[in-house]
């Protein structure tokens, strides 16, 4: 367990609408009750405990250790089955009055280790701190886990609940954050801590992979007029694909997420040149921005396949999801966007201003995350917003900025209080 500050340091009522000077001082009572090295340490435990496939119950250590962390703190917490032996964990400090609530969110899992070495040791060079999971995402669970530590030590009495879900499965199925939307999570905003350089990312756009299997004939090579090249069918589809969706994407246009696109991924066929391809599979990544349909998306693939079938009788071709793309029935990869001017944007906005004294960038995020199914399924306002860059994710040589963490451990803090309340503020 990482160490716990100790001592008491007084609560005081911070009406922060009115005065940056209430502000600066909940920013210097965090860095006196969390130090950088709190938050170091409990990265390197959290890193120290695989959580990825193919280990058996792969996030039931963290949670149970994350458990341990907010009842060291005092702060009510339960870990919850999921599936199978597989875990989610939340914690909560409640509010005086507890009518709203904040949800701090990120995924438990990571994906394998691959190639890299001592993977769930944690080292320091460059400012940097080097290990699986160390900014997907168990840098930015730890700065979570401190804010509210740190709320708690300071006795600070919010008004409304402020709740943390780490959560199962999103490097996969996002098995974890479906059960918590049916369960009835009830939340009026949320934060999900995905690296985003501690920038505010206010949109992202929807993921599905589809897989088209074109179906030809399989014959000899010195009797190709009597079968069908798979090969030579993908070609067109691919050109009408093209065609039909290139220019078309690039023209769809989000204020914030940018362009919808598409991504012609792999494309396997054949088994050797001189026999006439029977089957060849094109496989595509497609992303959309807000306010797209999946099924319109989906159409207007299948739109190309019936306008190829009916010019071409010997044009076959099957789509798909891919496996690996495929969610529990009733949910998708969906876009996420959030209102500018809603109040957790004002809330986060004003919390990184005092922290950092610059207005923070607004921006999309460039890869999927849950806060697609918060903000659809759950029609929860959510904001994805973490320190540490996306680049590293997934890499062997996977790290999280040193400089980043206490910034967001005291953003998380102050946003938290600024949209949860301090009693006895009335702005």
């Amino acid at each position: 367990m990482a160490s716990r500050v100790s001592g008491d340091v007084h609560k005081s009522s911070l009406n922060f609408r009115k005065g940056s000077e209430k502000i600066e001082k909940l920013m210097e009572q965090v860095a006196q009750v969390v130090h950088e090295e709190d938050v170091i340490g409990l990265i390197a435990d959290l890193v120290a405990i695989p959580s990825h496939p193919p280990n058996s119950g792969q996030e039931k250590e963290i949670a149970h250790y994350i458990q341990r962390f907010f009842k060291s703190e005092g702060i009510e917490s339960r870990v919850i089955h999921v599936e199978d032996d597989r875990y989610n964990v939340t914690a909560v400090l409640r509010g005086t009055v507890g009518a709203k609530r904040l949800l701090l969110t990120g995924h438990m899992d990571t994906v394998p280790v691959y190639d890299m070495e001592n993977p769930y040791k944690v080292s320091q060079r460059s400012g940097k701190l080097y290990g699986r999971g160390t900014v997907d995402m168990k840098g930015p669970l730890a700065c979570m886990m401190m804010a509210m530590a740190a709320l708690k030590r300071l006795k600070v009495p919010l008004e409304e609940d402020v709740w943390f879900a780490g959560v199962i499965d999103e490097e996969e199925k996002s098995l974890g954050t479906i059960a918590l939307i049916e369960a009835g999570l009830k939340v009026d905003a949320a934060i999900v801590g995905e690296p985003t350089d501690l920038e505010i990312c206010m949109a992202h756009r929807g993921l599905e992979w589809l897989e088209f299997e074109i179906v030809g004939k399989t014959v000899h090579g010195g009797r190709q007029s009597e079968g069908i090249n798979a090969i030579q069918k993908a070609t067109q589809f691919i050109t009408l694909l093209e065609e039909r969706m290139k220019s078309s994407l690039s023209e769809r246009i989000h204020p914030v997420a940018g362009s919808s696109t598409m991504n012609l991924g792999t494309i396997n066929g054949g088994t050797q040149p001189s026999t006439v391809a029977g089957r060849c599979v094109l496989t595509v990544d497609r992303r959309w921005i807000p306010g797209e349909s999946y099924e319109n998306v989906l159409k207007e693939y299948q739109d190309v396949i019936t306008e190829l079938s009916q010019k071409d009788p010997k044009f076959k071709c099957h789509m798909r999801v891919m496996e690996s793309s495929v969610m529990k029935p009733g949910y998708v990869h969906e876009a996420m966007e959030i209102d500018p001017d809603s109040e957790i944007i004002k809330s986060l906005t004003d919390a990184i201003q005092a922290v950092s004294g610059t207005t923070p960038n607004r921006t999309y995020f460039p890869a999927w995350s849950d806060a697609g199914l918060l903000s659809t399924y759950a029609n929860i306002p959510t904001i994805v917003f973490a320190p540490g860059q996306l680049e590293s994710a997934h890499s062997k040589d996977e790290f999280i900025s040193v400089n980043q963490l206490m910034p967001a451990v005291k953003a998380y803090a102050l946003t938290a209080a600024l949209y949860c309340k301090v009693k006895g503020d009335d702005a």
